[in-house]
């Protein structure tokens, strides 16, 4: 779904990704400075409870992502560097955001929930690197029915809407989430199975 979403996105950012370029921005330093937004804002709202705008603050950051993308193609700049600083740059921001979500639930002493937003990171960081590791084999795993950004896109709109008051959403999106993630984590593993594995 959100790929489909994804060139409606890069033409509103194209116009910020020019006045970039103009100034010499380098892509990587976009990448730096989204990845440090998303922990900050994760690790400082999220535990202080204020799950609405620390939401909307990651997803500004977030947007960075694929800033860095729009901007990198502009200047010519993309590089095997760049690539790998993204997706590792990605999982500390993945990390920080389970990591705020789990502070403020034993803020809370709401310790089961604390518990499923540990699994989802967790769970997320296995999908991740299943990917990373199948291809690195050379290999194809490009399947999945959480992948990152719907990851993203449930934790922080469950966020947001448990910060507007709008009750059990913010349990039943990490509920959710953990089942998806297991089930993409076992997805993944079963691909690469069938391409390793005689029958």
């Amino acid at each position: 779904m959100l790929k489909l979403l994804r060139p409606a996105v890069t033409r509103v950012l194209t116009p910020i990704g020019r006045a970039l370029a103009r100034r010499g921005v380098s892509p990587n330093v976009i990448t730096a400075i989204g990845t440090l937004g998303v922990a900050l804002s994760a690790l400082v709202l999220y535990p202080l409870g204020h799950l609405w705008w620390g939401s909307v603050a990651i997803t500004v950051f977030v947007l960075a992502d694929l800033l860095d993308g729009v901007l990198a193609r502009m200047v010519g700049a993309g590089s095997t560097w760049g690539a790998f600083l993204d997706s590792t740059l990605d999982r500390v921001g993945d990390a920080a955001i389970f990591s705020g979500l789990i502070l403020y639930f034993m803020g809370t002493g709401e310790r089961l929930l604390a518990g499923v937003a540990l699994f989802c990171l967790v769970a997320g960081a296995v999908v991740s690197y299943a990917k990373a590791r199948a291809e690195g084999l050379g290999l194809t795993c490009d399947v999945g029915l959480a992948e990152r950004s719907e990851r993203l896109l449930v934790v922080l709109v469950a966020a947001g809407l448990a910060g507007l008051g709008v009750p059990f959403v913010l349990p039943a999106g990490l509920w959710l989430l953990a089942a998806a993630s297991a089930f993409t984590a076992g997805q993944r593993i079963l691909h690469v199975y069938r391409q390793t594995v005689p029958t």
